[in-house]
Formats: C-alpha cells, sequence, structure tokens
C-alpha cells in the first residue's frame, strides 16, 4: 500500500472494514511457500494521528493470518527473508544523510570485506557453538542487571536459543521465547523506536507474575500503554535476546528495527520483546507444537511482537538449578 491508501484505510475505515479479510488471503497463507521482503520505507511517521486503538484492531484481525505462516514455517513448508534498502526518510529518521546510513548497512552487512558470505559463515559457527553452550547450562532464570534495569527471566521447560539463521541480514542477536510466567521486575529501553507511525523513547516497564503493571515512556507513554493493552498477552514477554559487540558492527540508532535489534557498539544490546513469541525455541518436534502444549510451557501470544532495546553496559547471569550463578554476559559479549 501506499502511504496515502494506508492513511486513508486507518483514518476512514469502518469497524468491519478494519478486520474485514478479503476472500483468498487464508488460501495464500496456506499455500505460501517462500517470501522476500525488502524495507525501503518513503515515511515512518504517516499514521502518527491515527488512533492507535484503530491499528491494533487491525493487527488483532489479521493475527489468524501470521498464525498460518507461523504453523507453515514449522513444518518447513514456508520460508522468508528480510533486508533494507536505505531511503531518504530513514536516514531522516535516524538523524544522518543518506551516505552515512548506506555506510552503515554496508558495514553491518560485511560488504566492505573481500569475503562476505565468508565473514557471515564464522558468525554462523561462532554463534552456534555459544547457542549450544546456552543450552546446556539449565537454567533456572536468567538475571539482567544495568544501571536501570533490574529483571529477572526464567527460560522455561524445552527451549532452544535461536538466532543467525540467516533470515534477516544482518542479524546477530540471539534469542529464546521465554516462560512469559517467570518475569519479575523492571526493564528500560534506552534506545528509540518507530511503530505505527509513533516515535517512541526511554520505555519503562514493571512485570510482576509475567505481567507489566506498570508502563510509561518518556516520549509516546499514551501510545505505549495502548499497545501494551492490545491483548491479554501483549503486556507480557514473548521474547529474550542478547547480542555480542563482537559480531555486530552496528554502533548507531538507524529507526528500523532489524538494525536496532542487533545494535552492537559499546556494550553490545539486551532486548525483549512484548507480545508474541517465537515457537521456533520450542526444543521439542515442531509438528507437536498445539495451542494447548504453547500454553503448558508459557510460549506467549499475542498480535503484537514489540521490540524494546537496552544498550547500557549490563551484566546477565544465569542462576542454575544448582544454585550455581554463572555469568553469560557482560561488557558486551558472551562469557563463552
Amino acid at each position: 500500500l501506499t502511504i496515502g491508501m494506508e492513511r486513508s484505510f486507518y483514518g476512514k475505515a469502518g469497524g468491519r472494514q478494519l478486520v474485514f479479510q478479503p476472500p483468498g488471503e487464508k488460501e495464500l497463507c496456506g499455500n505460501l511457500h517462500g517470501r522476500i521482503y525488502l524495507h525501503a520505507p518513503d515515511s515512518l511517521t504517516h499514521l502518527k494521528e491515527i488512533d492507535p486503538a484503530r491499528i491494533c484492531k487491525v493487527l488483532v484481525a489479521r493475527k489468524p493470518l501470521r498464525d498460518i505462516l507461523e504453523r507453515r514455517e514449522q513444518e518447513g513448508l514456508y520460508g522468508w527473508t528480510l533486508c533494507t534498502l536505505p531511503t531518504p526518510e530513514l536516514a531522516a529518521q535516524a538523524r544522518t544523510t543518506p551516505e552515512l546510513y548506506a555506510e552503515q548497512i554496508i558495514r553491518a552487512c560485511y560488504l566492505d570485506r573481500e569475503n562476505p558470505v565468508a565473514e557471515w559463515e564464522t558468525i554462523r559457527k561462532q554463534a552456534n557453538a555459544i547457542k549450544k553452550w546456552l543450552g546446556g547450562l539449565k537454567t533456572a532464570f536468567f538475571h539482567i542487571e544495568s544501571p536501570h534495569c533490574d529483571l529477572r527471566i526464567t527460560p522455561g521447560a524445552e527451549r532452544r536459543w535461536a538466532g543467525v539463521s540467516g533470515h534477516n541480514i544482518p542479524s546477530f542477536e540471539l534469542f529464546v521465547s521465554p516462560d512469559w510466567r517467570g518475569a519479575e521486575g523492571s526493564y528500560y529501553a534506552n534506545l528509540p523506536s518507530y511503530r505505527s507511525g509513533n516515535y517512541v523513547e526511554g520505555v519503562r516497564l514493571t512485570f510482576v507474575k509475567g505481567v507489566a503493571v506498570t508502563i510509561s515512556a518518556e516520549t509516546g507513554e499514551e501510545f505505549t500503554v495502548k499497545q501494551l493493552r492490545m491483548d491479554r498477552g501483549a503486556a507480557r514477554i514473548g521474547e529474550f535476546s542478547l547480542t555480542d559487540k563482537r559480531f555486530s558492527r552496528i554502533d548507531r540508532f538507524m529507526a528500523n528495527t532489524l538494525f536496532d535489534e542487533n545494535f552492537g557498539g559499546e556494550h553490545g544490546n539486551c532486548h525483549i520483546a512484548v507480545g508474541a513469541s517465537y515457537t521456533d525455541t520450542y526444543a521439542g518436534d515442531p509438528a507437536v507444537m498445539t495451542k494447548a502444549l504453547k500454553r503448558k510451557l508459557g510460549f506467549n501470544d499475542s498480535a503484537l511482537h514489540w521490540d524494546l532495546v537496552n544498550t547500557e553496559a549490563k551484566t546477565v547471569a544465569a542462576h542454575l538449578t544448582t544454585g550455581e550463578r554463572v555469568v553469560i554476559y557482560e561488557n558486551g559479549q558472551f562469557l563463552y
């Protein structure tokens, strides 16, 4: 859709039009085998005057389509890849020039190296070794501590770490979808983000028994609160992620989740996503992953998935079932 078409749809459509699914959409999702997505927006803010509740209504209505694609991906019947093309709008919202924005993409993707493919193969091998190490720790909970974060996250049973799969270029994060019920404490996202035309900065969340009970933001607080009230799962954690600064060459805000959730810089980054979990972090056979099993294991379900990034200096410790405390991440890198 063009900018004008999107603005007209969300601004003028009636309630039934917002949730309408054209004939053939379910059939398309049920038979689609692959998708290549090029992210090259002309505008990031054209929906900023739209009531967030209207946008949420569309997301909730279209969630069954996303569920179909997720299920097909689990069964190995659907694949996708995503990359970004620099545009003047992206550069402007990231407060830089198109030339410097393009240069950051080139660096992030290792396109300035003699053999970028070999660079990515090396990163993938190192990431796989770290994921195997993390998966073998028998962790009861992770404790994230930074100047503005003090959060405990329970990985849950039958989990595996994922990341550096090649779906996204660039992507350096290693992540898991935790048992949402175990989240306790405070989290702060110091890196800004754009969502549905809204600029949001300084999100602060306090979790009690897995649910964000206090929600605030330095910029965009009203929008943030509405997003986390989209549905029952929107105020729960669906993803926990860490990025090693030795892998990522991204060192500036890019106004683009693909890059910002993989920020390297001086301290690497940690991010959580409120909302939907990733069932590809289930350690068992994806074919047996039913809705009932997802609920039992604490995989969160929501129409929302919003990455909130913290780039502060931090320590992440794994508290094992044996009572031992193992620091797994410090000074922006995994201690593997």
